[in-house]
């Protein structure tokens, strides 16, 4: 089995295994839901819980009736079965319960539902985009986005010991931070295949679908950190797709917005000057063990056909024009995503030079900000 299918093995399992459920502290394994950490989680633990409850007072009923006529009735007793054909009563009764049973459980439920779908009045928008294989937030009133990418730790801990991180494909470079005590309303989509935000202590998950809109909402009421995965198969690297949401108090999360806001000035500002090859090289192999490592891999062989090697290649050691478009535009009809919409001209910059001054390559020329901006 190669390396690569290791990994993709190593995920699925630690999917199962490293707490799709886990909460600020986590929660012992069992055999029941997590009660969640907002309101509507809670509503539909409780719907969950009542339903749960019925279904299982039916089979003691239907069972037991089973049963008692199984060993009262039975014919080493000598008991002789009655001939009829059909009794008003009964059937008037087996109609008219379940009836009633199903209308109780869904006044609750389709309340919840409608709840659900309540997105008005909130304080704060954040679009979710989903990518192969990380996810975009764009803060949509404050001006602020930012992808977030399975951490480093968990990355590296599958070609070694999974038990040696803490939160196995569960922790991000950067969480998804929002504000305590106040309604969100996120606003889902994709970039390329299907993906589904899933967040078990917000108590429900979304389809992210290319070329539509869903949207759903959250109030977290307290401090915490909690986490999810994208529930739907979207390709190889779906095991590394992990979803951290850190809710903030408002004063701190005021702080963290007053600094990526500045994190993005300062990025635009890097943007028009000159950069030195060694200080591109050192970026750029930040970006590429982000982006690239899990198709080229860190040593740039590639995973060939389905992931051509950099070190050696034609691209990467060619025309650095050619070099630009591809990380820029990707090719059509093959895994190669298109970046262009993923990185700044910086990073871009950066991940092209190290591309071009790695494995091997030391091609020698590197790529300035002002160049990606003029070929995008």
């Amino acid at each position: 089995m190669g390396q690569q299918h290791q990994a993709v093995l190593r995920s699925g399992l630690g999917m199962l295994l490293a707490g799709l459920f886990a909460q600020p502290v986590r929660a012992e394994y069992g055999m029941n839901l997590v009660r969640g950490a907002t309101d509507y989680s809670h509503r539909v633990f409780d719907l969950h819980m009542i339903s749960l409850w019925v279904c299982i007072a039916i089979g003691v009923v239907v069972f037991g009736a089973m049963f008692y006529s199984l060993f009262a009735f039975r014919k080493s007793r000598g008991a002789v079965a009655s001939n009829f054909h059909e009794n008003t009563t009964v059937e008037v009764l087996w109609t008219i319960v379940p009836f009633i049973i199903l209308i109780a459980m869904a006044i609750p439920a389709t309340k919840t539902l409608i709840a659900l779908e309540d997105t008005t009045d909130s304080g704060l928008t954040i679009k979710i985009t989903g990518y192969q294989w990380r996810w975009q937030y764009d803060y949509l009133e404050q001006g602020v986005s930012f992808f977030s990418n399975l951490a480093a730790t968990s990355r590296d801990a599958t070609k070694g010991d999974p038990t040696s991180v803490e939160h196995y494909l569960l922790e991000v470079d950067e969480p998804l931070v929002v504000p305590i005590n106040t309604k969100i309303r996120f606003v889902i989509t994709s970039n390329d295949v299907i993906h589904s935000w899933w967040v078990p202590a917000l108590g429900w998950k979304q389809d992210a679908v290319p070329g539509f809109i869903n949207d759903s909402w959250t109030n977290i009421p307290q401090p915490g950190v909690y986490r999810g995965q994208c529930a739907e198969l979207c390709g190889k690297d779906h095991g590394f797709m992990p979803i951290v949401v850190e809710a903030k108090t408002r004063e701190d999360y005021e702080t963290w917005l007053t600094a990526k806001k500045a994190e993005a000035e300062a990025a635009k500002s890097g943007a028009d000057r000159e950069w030195g090859k060694d200080e591109l090289v050192e970026r750029g192999k930040t970006v590429y063990g982000t982006y690239c490592v899990a198709c080229h891999q860190a040593n740039g062989q590639g995973i060939p056909p389905a992931f051509p090697a950099l070190a050696g290649g034609v691209i990467a050691t060619g025309p650095v024009e050619g070099h630009i478009d591809r990380v820029l535009h990707g090719k059509p009809g093959t895994a190669m995503q298109a970046f262009g919409l993923q990185l700044n001209d910086v990073d871009l910059a950066a991940v092209i030079t190290y591309e071009r001054n790695a494995f091997g390559n030391d091609k020698g020329d590197f790529v300035q900000p002002k160049q990606i901006k003029a070929a995008r």
